[in-house]
């Protein structure tokens, strides 16, 4: 008895020691991983240029440039993974998405539609492979619309920090410190990398990147335009935070005028899709006409294409760039 006692005692005492151990190297391996990020930023190659973060950059690109742009998918999926906040890499997103498409066409079998089983388990298939792509997606939309309400207050930050006698570099590292995530880990990752050594021009220029929202370009191109100019930058925080506030107060202004449209289309496009499951539960056999003939599959292709148009153009009508 003693003996098994004994022995379950090292088993345990075993697992915990290499709990510990793993977890110390996985901690240690994200910190010199997030240092080697740091440190390559720093120790870019090529010269340094003057950088005006308010050009759009699709006025950068024309002709083949433009159209060999638009095919780059790894760097998209990157970039949006990288905004969403995610740790994932496009290799695990691509994995995702192949599971979810072989769920989705396992699962089209036990549904009760008159269609070719090959055709209808590619299109269930294609439409579950979205789903890590659509999580990916509210997860990058959630994280910009948090990254836009903490910027008036980190500004503000900023601001009093400066006038209270501080430097501007020591203001960023406080921020870093006093702001929760997500743009507080930003602010500290633009301090670590200017502190490393890198020019203030490229620290911001990374920064305008890692967060991609137009009012981090007026503020990077505000603290650029004093570096050079001179000026009072706390005062020009300040207006730049109250301005940031005033669109955030007519953009809700907007939002709650259209949503009487935004409720419309979510009800005419969901409306058809649960009269269909309605009538397929409580009537197995009344639509396979529908499915089983050539008119009745014309049908059903038309109307789901007249609901993705008249759904992209109320969409289209009520959306207001503010």
């Amino acid at each position: 008895m003693n003996a098994i006692v004994a022995l379950c005692f090292l088993v345990i005492l075993a697992l915990l020691l290499f709990s510990i151990s793993f977890g110390l190297r996985f901690y240690e391996k994200k910190r010199r991983k997030r240092l080697v990020s740091m440190l390559r930023t720093v120790t870019e190659d090529g010269e340094e240029h003057h950088v005006n973060l308010l050009v759009d950059k699709s006025d950068q690109k024309g002709g083949a440039g433009e159209g060999f742009g638009a095919l780059d998918v790894t760097g998209r999926i990157g970039k949006l993974l990288s905004e969403s906040g995610l740790d994932w890499t496009p290799a695990r997103l691509a994995i995702m998405t192949s599971a979810t498409f072989a769920i989705g066409a396992v699962g089209s079998m036990w549904i009760p539609i008159v269609s070719p089983p090959a055709l209808r388990a590619l299109l269930v298939g294609l439409c579950a492979a979205f789903a890590p792509l659509y999580y990916v997606r509210k997860k990058r939309n959630k994280r910009i619309d948090e990254l836009e309400t903490q910027l008036p207050e980190a500004l503000d930050f900023l601001s009093r920090s400066m006038r209270a006698g501080h430097a501007f570099t020591i203001s960023l590292e406080m921020v870093g410190e006093e702001i929760h995530e997500p743009l507080g880990p930003e602010f500290k990752a633009l301090f670590n990398e200017q502190n490393l050594g890198a020019s203030l021009e490229r620290a911001f220029l990374n920064f305008s990147r890692r967060v991609p929202i137009p009012d981090v370009q007026f503020f990077s191109s505000a603290v650029l335009l004093q570096r050079q100019t001179g000026g009072n930058l706390s005062e020009i925080l300040g207006r730049l935070s109250h301005i940031i506030r005033e669109r955030f107060r007519l953009k809700g202004q907007v939002k709650a005028v259209s949503a009487h449209g935004r409720l419309t289309a979510t009800i005419l496009t969901l409306l058809p899709i649960v009269t269909l499951g309605g009538l397929m539960l409580t009537s197995p056999g009344y639509l396979d006409p529908m499915f089983a003939t050539p008119l009745g599959r014309k049908i059903i292709a038309a109307g789901a294409m007249a609901q993705i148009v008249g759904n992209l153009c109320i969409r289209k009508i009520i959306r207001i760039k503010v």
